[in-house]
């Protein structure tokens, strides 16, 4: 059986057409052994209290009414970026590594409460085992601030930074999903392709040049821009592409799962997907907007119309 707000596309599956915060879904799910929740909204565009909204009452919502149907188990998908993106991360990240990431970044505050639920609600509701995945960087059909970097002219680079990229194909996160379902695999599970890449093998590998900036004006820039409402990535999404929070999935190859997808595989999907796309600091730009600009200069541009911002409030506060 499935559950949303609209018929998908799987013509195999029972739908049930609801809103997963609707307190009827326990309803839906008495009879079933194990529930696996994926209503999660990341979409750059969405208003960040609607995101929240969505995302954290709609988890608690499915935690509570499983409990009451007496579902055994609870599968919830949030991302490796809990665990923050830092410079003294090891390379790789154990499961149990402790999550520093902040609420800085899109949707990053959502998935740390929900992973605050996951631990409270086996206390809260006893007989409920809760299972939680954490993919890599996430590609397939996804639009995030991590995927729409691969849509830039060039591939901003913090200078001083040390970015390692590890990518999870969405066919291995199914397969991964299915562990849990199976119990095979319990408890927080990390999932992503085996090893990582560095920043220079990714510019080999998709011919896309780097523009290196300073850290105080990259990060300032971009927090302008998302001030202003120029760009919808925030200034903390930037930390994931400057420093490491790759996975080791131990828990996952201890149980004999093992990824079908590599790093370059996926990195190359990526790229034939994100072909035709514009993309600057986040903000998509229309055909028409990259062919009259340029590529490298709406970047310029973007830069420019944040500092010219800044030299007005400047001016302003002089007067």
């Amino acid at each position: 059986m499935a559950i949303d707000e609209r018929r998908g596309e799987c013509e195999a599956a029972q739908w049930q057409i609801l809103d997963v915060r609707d307190p009827a879904i326990a309803e839906k799910l008495r009879g079933a052994d194990v529930v696996v929740h994926l209503a999660l909204d990341l979409d750059l565009e969405t208003d960040a209290a609607a995101r929240t909204a969505y995302n954290v009452r709609g988890t608690q919502t499915v935690l509570t009414a499983a409990a009451a149907a007496g579902v055994h188990r609870v599968v919830l998908c949030t991302s490796a970026m809990v665990y923050g993106a830092l410079p003294d991360n090891e390379l790789p990240l154990s499961e149990d590594a402790e999550l520093r990431a902040t609420a800085e970044a899109t949707g990053v505050g959502d998935l740390l409460e929900i992973e605050r639920l996951a631990r409270r609600a086996p206390r809260a509701h006893p007989g409920l085992n809760v299972t939680v995945v954490r993919p890599a960087v996430l590609v397939g059909g996804m639009d995030t601030a991590l995927t729409r970097y691969f849509e830039s002219p060039r591939l901003l680079v913090v200078a001083g930074s040390r970015p390692a990229w590890q990518f999870c194909h969405v066919d291995d996160l199914c397969s991964a999903l299915e562990y849990a379902v199976l119990e095979k695999a319990d408890g927080e599970l990390a999932v992503g392709c085996d090893g990582w890449l560095e920043q220079e093998e990714v510019e080999e590998l998709s011919g896309i040049r780097r523009m290196e900036l300073p850290s105080a004006v990259a990060l300032g820039a971009a927090a302008r821009l998302h001030r202003i409402g120029l760009t919808p990535s925030p200034a903390g999404d930037l930390a994931y592409t400057m420093y490491p929070w790759v996975v080791s999935g131990s828990r996952l190859h201890d149980a004999g799962w093992r990824p079908k997808h590599t790093n370059e595989e996926v990195l190359a999907e990526l790229l034939e997907e994100v072909s035709g796309r514009h993309t600057v600091a986040g903000r998509r730009l229309g055909r028409k907007d990259a062919t009259a600009a340029g590529a490298a200069g709406a970047t310029v541009a973007l830069l420019g119309a944040a500092a010219v911002v800044r030299r007005a409030r400047k001016a302003r506060r002089r007067i």
